[in-house]
């Protein structure tokens, strides 16, 4: 095995900072993979890390290990590229996250015109529980380097604020507490969150609030998307998209979709099984 002490690597973002194997044995255990495949995985990429690879390099080198030990662990460590697949229009984005509230006990609708006080607003995912009242607006992005920066909830502040003065005027509303929300598959800026914060904002993105950004909240609930799925082509996974399907949840619950949009029935098991294995939650 090559010393890899003085080994430097390059982030999404063009950082340059030290290869740390224990990151990747980390990244790799949140697949739920056996450790003897963790460590074999591990072991080979330091005899290939080589100076100035990218972590795009490291990432596809160890889903290809892994996709070849097991499918399902494979789909779960590419769920970060399984969100950004949830495109190109964004709106399949706002069905998950949609679906994840849905999943918490809101009552959700997506997509939605609402009217403020001053003009209209398309609002991404409403979603009510008890007397909470939100409008959650949803900055999807197609690749990983791209943060979120403070233009974006500076924006939606506003917006929210022109709705809530319409929503309060409503009856039944005077113990609502109404809040504006921003999601990202990828994450935010420093200004970002300290302005999304001050300003009461309900801030998610990949990774953010700890133990509660996305990757947490899809692991716990089991509420993989579909484009996780390794055995599924892309053209497939488009096709299902566009029908409303985001979940492998939705896809298990209705087997006939897989024939719906034209794949065989002896591909049927090997899907429907990876899909059953990511459903399963973690409470």
């Amino acid at each position: 095995m090559k010393s890899t002490t003085q080994i430097n690597i390059v982030k999404y973002n063009n950082d340059v900072v030290p290869f740390d194997v224990n990151k990747l044995m980390n990244s790799l255990r949140r697949t739920n993979a056996a450790e003897n495949i963790i460590q074999d995985i591990a072991h080979k990429i330091e005899d290939q890390i080589e100076e100035g690879m990218t972590t795009k390099k490291i990432y596809q080198l160890a889903f290809k290990m892994l996709k070849g030990k097991s499918s399902v662990s494979a789909s779960k460590y590419k769920l970060k590229k399984a969100l950004m697949e949830l495109g190109p229009s964004g709106f399949p984005f706002e069905r998950f996250v949609g679906k994840i509230l849905a999943h918490e006990g809101y009552e959700t609708e997506v997509g939605v015109i609402e009217q403020g006080n001053c003009v209209q607003h398309e609002i991404d995912v409403i979603a009510q529980k008890d007397n909470q009242h939100h409008m959650i607006e949803c900055k999807y992005h197609s690749s990983q380097g791209r943060f979120c920066n403070v233009k974006t909830p500076l924006y939606i502040h506003s917006r929210f604020l022109d709705v809530e003065i319409s929503w309060k005027k409503l009856n039944g509303h005077e113990n609502k507490i109404h809040k504006g929300g921003l999601y990202t598959n990828t994450r935010f800026t420093t200004d970002a969150l300290q302005y999304g914060n001050c300003a009461g904002l309900l801030m998610t993105s990949w990774d953010y609030p700890n133990n509660n950004g996305l990757k947490d909240r899809v692991d716990r609930l089991g509420l993989h998307p579909l484009t996780a799925l390794t055995n599924l082509t892309k053209a497939e996974k488009t096709k299902l998209l566009d029908k409303g399907i985001v979940l492998c949840r939705e896809l298990h619950a209705t087997p006939s979709l897989l024939t719906e949009i034209g794949i065989h029935q002896k591909r049927h098991k090997n899907i429907l099984k990876d899909s059953e294995e990511l459903c399963k939650s973690e409470d």
